[in-house]
């Protein structure tokens, strides 16, 4: 028996044992009965002790609502655990710490978790017997997973070891599952076919649940990121169809009446393009975003007229080459030009860069129209459908997917004073691109190595 009983077995321990007690001690007075001279001091300890043991025994006897609480609250308590465990995906470092979570909660001697091919994790009698990374050896495990249907086996032929083991001699194989495909298995090995009761089968069961539910819910966050990367996909190559009419128009009005200009926008409409395809890697320089934000704005200026759009940089040269997420800076000036431009003057829209620690913080400031707070705070809702909402929401869940939740976006507007937004990215002033990359991979993590 384990040393960590759960509190069910708490409550059927208590029972056994005050019965005995009441056992002992009711045998106890009627042998007193029978004796010539009796103690009255023994009887009457003997008395309170059975009868205090047999209230006991009816007390928990008759209260199934304590076992059930107590049952439910280990329940609570293990799906509490094991989420905090799996909270990156089953791998084998996480694999192994729910074995040896699950492994005292039952009669079991060990505890496996598996792939389709090989261990993730053994903790247990014979561990040393079975590395992580070994493959699946028994045809027991293999069975399962072919058929995605839990297996009980009462004898050591039927786990079918390939080398002799006389002290395990029964198996619990569950499946772990996400939908109809079965990913992996959840072993509990016993040392005797009799260890195997409806009680044990019913752990078993329930835990395989709990992990395969945790194992969907790793996926679909998995899948919500990659909808997020598929979003920046579509972003970058986008061709807003009122802003290439716009573009075309003017640099059509320029070939009349400035043809080197027309000439010079065209090459840059090439070049805007080409760089928005090829950015499709996704991590750039800081100096390249900006550059491609200023290319987009000499069409907006040419469009308007330079008394109308005027554009800054304040960049340290040492952050120049820090690499950020492509289309991070340019959608939000973007947005400027067509929310922020009052009716008369200029629009002042600068870009500037500053570390503070380690970390990158951009911001793109202007001096527009402004909005009102309750424009601001829809634009900010994580469930807003506006146009502005959306690239808002985009490029928020890009920096966190990107830079973690630490880093954040934040929006400061005031009516016809102008907005400023700023992007705090942790860490972003020493990550390079391929530590970026690493992170983001770690972020979205697999249900199930595979």
């Amino acid at each position: 028996m384990h040393e960590n009983i759960s509190h069910p077995l708490r409550y059927r321990v208590g029972e056994a044992l005050s019965l005995v007690v009441a056992a002992l001690t009711g045998a106890f007075l009627v042998y007193e009965r029978t004796l010539p001279h009796e103690s009255y001091t023994l009887t009457i300890l003997a008395g309170v002790c059975f009868t205090c043991a047999l209230i006991v025994f009816i007390y928990l006897y008759r209260s199934p609502n304590l076992v059930r609480a107590a049952q439910i609250d280990e329940v609570l308590r293990m799906a509490s655990q094991l989420s905090a465990v799996m909270g990156e995906g089953l791998d084998e470092q996480s694999a192994e710490a729910v074995c040896k979570a699950l492994l005292p909660k039952t009669n079991a001697i060990a505890v496996a978790i598996t792939d389709r091919q090989s261990i993730l994790a053994y903790v247990g009698i014979d561990k040393d017997l079975n590395p992580i990374d070994a493959p699946i050896r028994t045809q027991a495990t293999h069975d399962v997973l072919n058929n995605g249907t839990l297996r009980v086996i009462r004898s050591a032929d039927d786990i079918g070891f390939p080398v002799d083991r006389g002290h395990i001699n029964g198996a619990i194989i569950v499946p772990l599952k996400r939908g109809d495909e079965t990913l992996g298995t959840l072993k509990f090995y016993f040392p005797t076919a009799r260890s195997i009761n409806e009680t044990q089968l019913s752990i078993a069961k329930g835990f395989g649940e709990l992990l395969s539910t945790q194992i969907a819910a790793t996926a679909m966050e998995e899948q919500k990121k990659l909808a997020t990367s598929m979003e920046l996909k579509a972003l970058q190559n986008q061709i807003n169809p009122h802003f290439l009419f716009n573009t075309i128009n003017t640099i059509a009005s320029f070939i009349r009446t400035d043809p080197a200009k027309a000439r010079e926008l065209l090459r840059e409409f090439a070049k805007f393009y080409r760089s928005t395809l090829e950015d499709a890697s996704d991590l750039i320089p800081l100096y390249r975003e900006i550059d491609q934000t200023e290319r987009y704005l000499g069409f907006e200026i040419a469009r308007f007229g330079e008394d109308r759009i005027q554009f800054t940089r304040e960049v340290p040269d040492e952050l120049r080459d820090t690499y950020v997420p492509a289309f991070m800076v340019q959608p939000l000036v973007e947005n400027a030009v067509k929310h922020a431009m009052p009716a008369t003057g200029t629009l002042h829209i600068c870009v500037r860069a500053e570390a503070e620690g380690d970390a990158l913080v951009l911001s793109i400031v202007d001096d527009g129209v402004g909005m009102s707070e309750d424009r601001r705070q829809n634009i900010m809702d994580p469930k807003s459908h506006t146009g502005l909402g959306i690239a808002v929401r985009n490029i928020r869940d890009r920096v966190q997917g990107y830079y973690g939740p630490e880093s954040f976006m934040a929006v400061e507007s005031e009516e016809g004073k102008g907005t400023t937004i700023t992007l705090h990215l942790k860490d972003g002033c020493t990550m390079n691109a391929q530590e970026m990359a690493a992170s983001i991979d770690q972020k979205a993590p697999s249900a199930l190595r595979n």
